[in-house]
This record gives structure tokens, C-alpha cells and sequence, in this order.
């Protein structure tokens, strides 16, 4: 039949055009097969988990006798680890097993003899270890310090020789110098932690270096106040070495001034040690700044005699006293009116370099009562004026004498008597005499921050 024919004749070109060989669907490209998963049994699966953790311990050698069961992804351990450290390591390492559901550690410690060194074997072979690593390091870094501390003391060096011009104060050198060292010494100090890796402690080095000096100023606070008082006296300079100065109470001449106390000698031949803190912090008098000195006393005269008669004699006293300076001139000044005397008071000006205020003064007091005994210029004295209010009985009796030569009294010849008297042993300054004992003293053998004065004569 044609019909048939021509179907079997479609379907083959059909067949080809889709890509189907004649042969049928036998022949056709199948897709490829899925991979097969291979499941375990619980029983094989604990198996595998034993095996393995039981193999890692074993290999380890941390543990004695260990033995690991697994049942239902129950890890237990049993056996001896050899710290407490490998016990819980054991413990983590199973649990982070993958299929393990719970650990139990039944692992104990194993006691060590107390005989068993093997801790401190393996202590100093770490320690021995870690120095041979930081060797290098170590080297490197006292190579640093080694030039730190050179460049310190050529950086001190150079600024105390920059400064020698510049500053007049030995002291306040030293101590610039010192600063400028430190502070380089420290910077290498600094570098050797930061290479070190201790960058921290470098940080807290620096930060407490200021802690540390604070710190030291509260604990020492009376010798920080010396020493910085000091500082300021050398650069201030309120007086120099043999000046005479009056501070704290004290009156000397100047013998040296140390990084704590200032040396005075006194008028008694005395070493005196003031703390520099209270001459800088009391009222200083230099009598030595200004070599002209005012002196003054007070005398008393009598009501019947004339105020300007003592007054001019007075002052031709010390219009004629070598010693006395002419300018600033001399005053004699009525200065009170007493219960029994008319007081004058006497100013003069003197040079303390050349004369002794003591002596002159004594001097002129001498030389003022002798001139009012030669003019019949009396000095009653308050203390022995006798009061009688009722008055007293007068019997005149008669005279042996003469009235004259009876009132009037002795006068010295007034060449007699010298301007300094033996016993006020000359007018002249005792700073010689004072230094001559100084220089017998013992003094302090540190470094004198003051300079030299001419010795005052």
C-alpha cells in the first residue's frame, strides 16, 4: 500500500533532522549517571573518630596509655596527660572533631616527683633559646646606649662651652649642660625601647621621667629649694664673695655659696652656714654695695645749757675727724626733750671699706663728750636726778676754796688726746683681719658659685 509507505518515509527524515541515528532510540547519548553516596552506619562512623583521635594522641606523646572510645558520637577519654594544659588540649581537639556531638574527659594529670627537673630543663632551654634570638638585639642596643652616653657628654660639653660667655653663673652652666646631656642620653634610651618593641615602656619612660622629678621635688623639697635658690643667687649675684651682708639676722662677711648653704663669717670670727632658700627668700642688706655707711648716736645735755652752742660744737667734732666724711655733711639735730636732758642726736657718714663703723663711731663719741667737758657742757644723767617736793635746808659754810677754780672743772689739754686711742686699736676696717680668720676656717671643698671681690682693706 503506498500509504503506509510514505509514513515510514516522513518519519525517517523526521528521525534524522531531530539528530536520531536510524538504528533507534538505543543508540542515542545518555546523560551521565549521578554520584553514588556511599552513607555510614553510626557503628563505622565511631569507629572512624575513634581511630582518629586515638592515632593524634598517641603521635603527640603528651599523653600515657590513652584510650579513646566513641559510642554514638560520644567521645570519652580515658588515660594520663602530663599537664592540665594537654588535658584540656585533648578535650578541644575532640570536640572540634567533625561528627563528634559531646566529649567526656576522664584523662587525669600525672603527678611529677618532686625530684623531676624536666620542667626546668625545658625553662632554661626556652630562656637559653630566646637569648640566643635577642643577642643581636642586645648588641644593637648597648652599641646605642654606649653612643647615646657620648653624645650626652660631648652635647654637655659643647653647651657648657657655648655658654661660658653667655652665662655668668657657674651653676646655672652646669645645670644647662647637665639638661642638654640628659635629655640626648634619654632620646637614645628611647630609640633602643622602640626597636626593642617595648614601645609602651619607651612611652611611659619619657611620660615618667617628668613623674619621677615631681615626684623627687615633693620628697625633697627643702633641698630643691636650696638648690634652685642657688641657681637664682648666682645669677642674680646680690653680692659677691667678701662682701658684708646682714640677712636672717646674721651679719658676716661673705665666704663662699654652694649649691645648698651660703658661708658667712661673722663679726665674732664664726662660721655661719645660712640655707640659700632663706637668703633668697629674707631681707639681704649689703653693706659692702655702697662703701659709704651712716652711723649715728644720741646725746643728752642739760636744760641750762645752749642747744646751739652743743650743736656747733658737735659738729666742729666731726668737721675735724678725719675719718667722717665731708659729703654727705655731718647733722647734729635736736632730737627730744628728755626728764632730765635735752637729747641731741648725731649722724655722720663714714667709708666702710677703709674704716671701721665700731671704731669711728666710738671715736666721735669719745672726741664729743671730751669737746663738751672743754666748753662746760653738761650731760646730767635722768637716773640719778633726786626729787624734793618739800625742798631741802641750805647751811652756807665757809669757804675753803676758791669759788672759781671750784666750779670750774679740769679741762684736758685737748692735744692729749688722740683721734683713735689704743684701745680702739687705729680707725681701719677689720675685713683683713675677718678674712685672715676665715682663710683659718674650714669650708666646705665644693665648687664656690661666686666670684672674687678685691679684698677690702
Amino acid at each position: 500500500m503506498a500509504w503506509p509507505k510514505a509514513c515510514i518515509r516522513a518519519l525517517l527524515v523526521l528521525a534524522l533532522w531531530r539528530g536520531v541515528t536510524p538504528a533507534g532510540p538505543a543508540q542515542a547519548q545518555a546523560p551521565p549517571p549521578a554520584p553514588v553516596r556511599v552513607e555510614l552506619q553510626p557503628a563505622e562512623r565511631d569507629a572512624e573518630i575513634r581511630d582518629r583521635l586515638q592515632r593524634v594522641m598517641e603521635a603527640t606523646g603528651w599523653f600515657l596509655q590513652p584510650v579513646v572510645r566513641v559510642q554514638e558520637g560520644v567521645v570519652f577519654l580515658e588515660g594520663r596527660a602530663t599537664s592540665d594544659t594537654n588535658r584540656v588540649w585533648a578535650g578541644n581537639l575532640a570536640r572540634g572533631t567533625q561528627g563528634v556531638t559531646a566529649v567526656v574527659n576522664h584523662l587525669d594529670v600525672a603527678k611529677t616527683s618532686a625530684w623531676d627537673f624536666t620542667a626546668a630543663r625545658s625553662g632554661l632551654a626556652s630562656f637559653w633559646s630566646d637569648a640566643v634570638h635577642a643577642l643581636p638585639l642586645v648588641i644593637f642596643g648597648l652599641l646605642i646606649l654606649g653612643l647615646s652616653a657620648l653624645a650626652a657628654m660631648l652635647a654637655a660639653r659643647r653647651t657648657r662651652a657655648l655658654l661660658r660667655k653667655r652665662v655668668q653663673a657657674k651653676l646655672l652652666r652646669g645645670v644647662l649642660a647637665w639638661g642638654t646631656g640628659a635629655l640626648v642620653f634619654l632620646t637614645g634610651t628611647y630609640i633602643v625601647l622602640r626597636v626593642s618593641g617595648l614601645t609602651q615602656l619607651a612611652l611611659t619612660l619619657v611620660g615618667g621621667t617628668g613623674l619621677v622629678g615631681l615626684a623627687l621635688g615633693i620628697a625633697f623639697r627643702e633641698i630643691t629649694e636650696n638648690f634652685l635658690a642657688s641657681i637664682f643667687l648666682s645669677v642674680q649675684h646680690p653680692f659677691a664673695n667678701g662682701d658684708l651682708i646682714e640677712v636672717a639676722g646674721a651679719t658676716g662677711y661673705v665666704q663662699q655659696l654652694n649649691i645648698r648653704t651660703t658661708v658667712l663669717m661673722t663679726l665674732d670670727g664664726n662660721l655661719l652656714q645660712v640655707p640659700n632658700s632663706t637668703v633668697y627668700k629674707s631681707t639681704l642688706c649689703n653693706f659692702t654695695a655702697n662703701p659709704n655707711r651712716r652711723e649715728t648716736f644720741t646725746v643728752g645735755i642739760g636744760y641750762d645749757d645752749s642747744i646751739d652752742e652743743a650743736q656747733e660744737i658737735a659738729r666742729k667734732v666731726l668737721a675735724d675727724h678725719p675719718a667722717v666724711l665731708k659729703d654727705p655733711e655731718p647733722w647734729v639735730l635736736a632730737d627730744g626733750l628728755g626728764s632730765a636732758t635735752v637729747n641731741l642726736k648725731v649722724y655722720f657718714w663714714l667709708d666702710g671699706h677703709a674704716n671701721s663703723w665700731l671704731k669711728v663711731r666710738s671715736s666721735v663719741i669719745r672726741l664729743v663728750k671730751r669737746a663738751f667737758q672743754e666748753h662746760n657742757i653738761s650731760m646730767p644723767d635722768a637716773a640719778r636726778e633726786v626729787l624734793f617736793p618739800k625742798g631741802v635746808s641750805v647751811t652756807l659754810l665757809k669757804e675753803t676754796t676758791d669759788p672759781v677754780s671750784a666750779a670750774a672743772p679740769a679741762t684736758p689739754d685737748p692735744g692729749s688726746q688722740p683721734v683713735a686711742t689704743r684701745a680702739e686699736a687705729g680707725l681701719s676696717s677689720e675685713a683683713g683681719t675677718i678674712e685672715a680668720q676665715a682663710r683659718r676656717g674650714k669650708l666646705d671643698e665644693g665648687e664656690n658659685l661666686l666670684k672674687e671681690t678685691n679684698p677690702k682693706s
